[in-house]
C-alpha cells in the first residue's frame, strides 16, 4: 500500500509543472524550463516563486501541484489537484497579457469565481479599491505576501495600490476558503487572497517597459534578472523599478505613484538558503478623504466628479490631497532537513504613513443656495470667538510599523507529515485629525468643548483625536497530515490565536479626552482537510474550519470600554469540490456553506454617562457554488468561463432573511484566448451581479433601482481586450479596458440624509498602448 501511495505521488510530482507559472516567459522573462515546478499547498499560501525552481516539499500544507496540461498553461485561473479548498491560481502571464500594467492586485483577483471590486473609479490601480468574495467585504479576508499576513492595525483592512503593485507580483492564488490551520492572518474566515513576489531566476536578463493611454496614463516600469553568479555562490537577485503619472478618470484628480523592489536569494550550503526582500513604495494623489459623488454633484458635472478648481469650495483639488508611504521587509532562512523534512523562518517589518488634507464635506450639495454655502464654510480662529469665513477642513496622520515573525517545522514520516509553528506578530501605530482652515491651515477651533473626567482639563476644540495604539497578536499551530489509502490525504488541525489591542491617546477618537485601554481575545480553532486523488486526473476535496476575527480598535472609542460585551466574531465554514485536468479540459467546481455569527454592533445608551456600547448581534449565512473551466483548442485557441451564485442573507430567528449589503448576488466571467508564435490575444469579461445598498431615507441615483429603503444595484460587467505582437526583443501591446464603456454604480456611501449618498461609478473606457523591450 505505501508502495504504491509513493508511486502515485511520484507521477503526481514528474508532472507537477504549474502551467500558469510556464506562460511567464511569454511576458518576456528569461526563465529556464525547470523553474516551471510549482508547489502549491493545501492548506496555506504557495511556496514562494523561487522555490519554482527547487521543490523542497517545505510544507506550509502538503506538496501540492498543478499539472502542465494544455488548458492549464493558457488558463486565466487554475486549480490544483491537491488542493482541499476552493482555488483559482493566477499566472504571471495573465497578468502580462491581459490586465492594465497599472493594475493593483484587487483587479488581478477580480478575475477569480465570487471575487467582485469597487472603488477603481480613478481608473485601474488609480484609486484605492476594495474586493469582495463571496460577499466577505475587506477586513472580513486575509492577505498575504509570500506567506506574511498584513493588512492596517485598527482593523485588518487593506490598500491595494500602495504596497505591492502590478510589477511586485509572480503569482496571485485566491483561496476561497479559511485554509488549515498553518494559514496564519487575523480574518482567515473570509477566504484568502496570496500574493508572491517575483521570481528570482537562473538565467540573467534586462526587461524595459513603457505605456502611454486614456486619461494621459503614463507608465515606465523597468526589471532586472541577474542570474546566478557563480563568484557569491550561486546566489541570484531580481529587482524592479515602477513609475505611474496620470491625470485619472475624475475631474482633478492626478495620481503618481512610484515602487522599488528588490529580492536575493543566497545559498547557504547545499540545502538551505537566505532570502531578502524589500520593496518601497510612494503614492501622491488628490482626492477627498471621504470619496464619492452626490446625486447633485452627478446631475450637474458627471459620474466622474471628484473635485474641482474652485479655491472657496471644500471641494477643491488644491484643499484634498494625500501622500502615502510604505515599505515592506522579509528576512526568510529555508533548508531542506532531509527525507522531506523542511525548516522555514520569516521574520519580517513593514510600515504605512499616510499624510492627507481633506474638506471637512464634500458632499454639499450643488443645489445648495450661496447662503447656504456661506453658512458651511466658516472657521473659528480663537478659541471662544465667533466663526468667520474660511474653508474649513482637516489633517489627518495614519502611521504604523509592524514587526513579526513566522518559524514553521514539517516533519514527513512517510505514511504522513506533521507541521506545527507559530506567529508572533506587534505593532505601534499614531493616528491623529486636527481641524484647520484650508485657506491658511491655521487651527480651527470648531469641535465641541470636552471636559477631561479625571483631570479635569479641557481639549483644544481644533482637535479631533490624537491617539496612540498598539497590538500583540500569536498564533500557534499544528497539522497532521495523514495517508492511509494511495491517493488520500487526511488534515486535521488545530490553532489558538492570542490577540491584544491597547489605546495609550492623549485625546481618543470619539471622546476626545485621554484614555488608555486595553481588551484581548483568544480562541481555539479547529481544522479539517481531506483530499483524495480519484484518479491521477480528478481529485476530490472537503473543509471544515473555524474562523475569527477580533473586534476592531473602535470599539476601544468609548468612555466607558467595559460596559462593551463584544466577543470575536465567528465563522463555521463546510465547503467540498472536485478538480478535473484533462488533456484539453481544465474544470472545477464546488458547494460551500459559512455561518457566520457575533456580528459586530453598537448602540447609544439611555443611560446618562454611559456612551456608545460595543455588543454582538446577528448572525449572516453565506452559501452557493463555484466553478471554473478552461478549454484548449487547436492551434493555440482557448475558451474559459467562471462562475458562482452567491447567497449572503441574515439568519436571525424571527426576522426575513435578506441579502447583506455590499454582496453580489452573482458573479460570472468568459473569454477568448490566443497565444501561438509571436502573438498574443484576449478578450475576458467579468460580471458581478445584483447587490444591495442600506440607505436611511430613501433616493434613487442613475444605474439603481430603489426599494424598501435598500438600493439596489442591477450589477455591471467590464470586458478587457488585450493583443500583443513580438518582433524580435520587442513586443508591442494594445489594451482597451471596459471596451462597452459601462459606468454603472458600483458602490454607494450611505449619508445622513439621501441627498448626501456618495456614488461610485466605473471608470469610462481606456485605451493604454505599451512597448516591452527584452534583453
Amino acid at each position: 500500500m505505501t508502495s504504491k501511495n509513493t508511486t502515485r505521488r511520484q507521477l503526481l510530482r514528474a508532472t507537477a509543472m504549474l502551467g500558469a507559472m510556464s506562460g511567464a516567459s511569454f511576458a518576456g522573462a528569461a526563465e529556464p524550463a525547470k523553474a516551471n515546478v510549482a508547489p502549491v499547498t493545501s492548506t496555506g499560501p504557495t511556496v514562494p516563486a523561487d522555490d519554482q525552481t527547487r521543490q523542497t516539499g517545505l510544507a506550509e500544507g502538503s506538496d501540492i501541484v498543478v499539472t502542465a496540461t494544455r488548458p492549464n498553461e493558457i488558463a486565466p485561473v487554475t486549480a490544483s489537484l491537491q488542493t482541499t479548498q476552493p482555488q483559482s491560481v493566477i499566472s504571471r502571464s495573465f497578468i502580462e497579457d491581459s490586465l492594465p500594467a497599472t493594475s493593483d492586485f484587487n483587479q488581478i483577483a477580480l478575475i477569480s469565481p465570487s471575487v467582485s471590486n469597487t472603488g477603481s473609479a480613478n481608473g485601474a490601480g488609480l484609486s484605492e479599491s476594495k474586493a469582495q468574495i463571496r460577499g466577505f467585504q475587506d477586513g472580513e479576508y486575509n492577505i498575504t505576501y509570500d506567506g506574511v499576513p498584513f493588512g492596517d492595525t485598527n482593523d485588518p483592512t487593506h490598500h491595494p495600490n500602495t504596497f505591492f503593485p502590478s510589477n511586485t507580483i509572480e503569482t496571485l492564488i485566491v483561496d476561497r476558503g479559511p485554509g488549515n490551520a498553518g494559514q496564519l492572518g487575523q480574518a482567515t474566515f473570509g477566504g484568502n487572497i496570496n500574493l508572491f513576489s517575483r521570481a528570482a531566476r537562473e538565467e540573467a536578463g534586462l526587461e524595459a517597459k513603457a505605456s502611454y493611454g486614456t486619461f494621459d496614463t503614463v507608465l515606465v516600469r523597468g526589471l532586472l534578472q541577474t542570474g546566478e553568479i557563480d563568484r557569491l555562490g550561486g546566489a541570484r537577485g531580481v529587482f524592479s523599478s515602477q513609475a505611474i503619472h496620470s491625470d485619472g478618470a475624475r475631474t482633478f484628480s492626478p495620481f503618481r505613484s512610484f515602487n522599488i523592489f528588490g529580492k536575493v536569494v543566497i545559498p547557504v550550503g547545499p540545502s538551505a538558503r537566505l532570502t531578502l526582500l524589500g520593496t518601497y513604495n510612494v503614492n501622491r494623489f488628490n482626492q477627498p478623504d471621504n470619496d464619492g459623488a452626490t446625486t447633485s454633484q452627478v446631475a450637474l458635472y458627471g459620474k466622474q466628479f471628484s473635485l474641482n478648481a474652485d479655491p472657496n469650495s471644500q471641494t477643491f483639488y488644491g484643499y484634498n490631497h494625500t501622500h502615502k508611504r510604505t515599505d515592506f521587509e522579509i528576512v526568510r532562512f529555508d533548508a531542506d532537513l532531509g527525507h522531506g523534512s523542511t525548516f522555514d523562518n520569516r521574520a519580517y517589518t513593514y510600515s504605512y504613513d499616510n499624510e492627507t488634507l481633506s474638506g471637512n464635506d464634500v458632499t454639499l450639495f450643488a443645489t445648495a443656495t450661496p447662503a447656504q454655502i456661506a453658512a458651511a464654510n466658516t472657521v473659528v480662529l480663537t478659541p471662544g470667538a465667533k466663526a468667520v469665513s474660511g474653508v474649513p477642513g482637516y489633517t489627518k496622520t495614519n502611521r504604523y510599523r509592524v514587526f513579526g515573525d513566522i518559524a514553521r517545522v514539517h516533519l514527513d514520516f512517510g505514511f504522513g507529515a506533521l507541521t506545527t509553528g507559530a506567529w508572533l506578530e506587534w505593532s505601534n501605530t499614531y493616528r491623529q485629525q486636527r481641524d484647520v482652515n484650508l485657506v491658511t491651515l491655521a487651527a480651527n477651533f470648531i469641535e465641541k468643548a470636552v471636559v477631561d473626567p479625571v483631570s479635569g482639563t479641557g481639549t483644544p476644540q481644533n482637535v479631533k483625536f490624537d491617539q496612540n495604539s498598539h497590538t500583540n497578536h500569536t498564533e500557534a499551530f499544528v497539522e497532521l497530515e495523514l495517508r492511509p489509502l494511495p491517493g488520500l490525504s487526511i488534515t486535521p488541525g488545530f490553532k489558538h490565536v492570542d490577540f491584544n489591542r491597547q489605546i495609550r491617546a492623549a485625546y481618543n477618537q470619539t471622546t476626545r479626552y485621554a484614555q488608555s485601554s486595553s481588551d484581548t481575545y483568544t480562541a481555539d480553532l479547529p481544522f479539517l482537510t481531506v483530499n483524495y486523488a480519484l484518479t491521477d486526473r480528478l481529485a476530490a476535496y472537503g473543509q471544515y474550519a473555524r474562523g475569527f476575527l477580533a473586534p476592531p480598535l473602535s470599539v476601544l472609542y468609548v468612555a466607558n470600554p467595559r460596559l462593551s460585551t463584544v466577543a470575536p466574531e465567528r465563522s463555521t465554514n463546510y465547503q467540498a469540490g472536485a478538480v478535473y485536468h484533462g488533456a484539453n479540459l481544465s474544470l472545477d467546481a464546488d458547494v460551500y456553506r459559512i455561518d457566520f455569527s457575533n456580528k459586530f454592533s453598537s448602540f447609544t445608551s439611555a443611560v446618562p454617562g454611559e456612551g456608545v456600547v460595543f455588543i454582538n448581534q446577528g448572525a449572516v449565512r453565506y452559501r452557493g457554488v463555484e466553478a471554473q473551466a478552461t478549454y484548449a483548442l487547436p492551434l493555440g485557441f482557448a475558451v474559459f468561463a467562471n462562475g458562482s451564485r452567491n447567497e449572503a442573507r441574515t439568519d436571525n430567528p424571527g426576522v426575513i432573511r435578506q441579502q447583506v449589503a455590499k454582496a453580489p448576488e452573482y458573479t460570472a466571467a468568459g473569454g477568448l484566448l490566443y497565444k501561438h508564435g509571436p502573438i498574443r490575444f484576449s478578450l475576458i469579461d467579468k460580471w458581478v451581479g445584483r447587490q444591495f445598498f442600506l440607505n436611511p431615507t430613501g433616493s434613487t441615483a442613475p444605474g439603481t433601482a430603489y426599494d424598501s429603503d435598500i438600493y439596489q444595484s442591477r450589477g455591471y460587467n467590464a470586458a478587457i481586450l488585450s493583443a500583443r505582437y513580438d518582433v524580435g526583443p520587442v513586443r508591442l501591446g494594445v489594451e482597451v479596458n471596459n471596451i462597452f464603456d459601462s459606468q454603472r454604480v458600483t458602490s454607494i456611501s450611505t449619508g445622513k440624509t439621501a441627498q448626501f449618498d456618495q456614488y461610485f461609478y466605473q471608470a469610462p473606457r481606456a485605451v493604454t498602448g505599451d512597448v516591452t523591450v527584452s534583453f
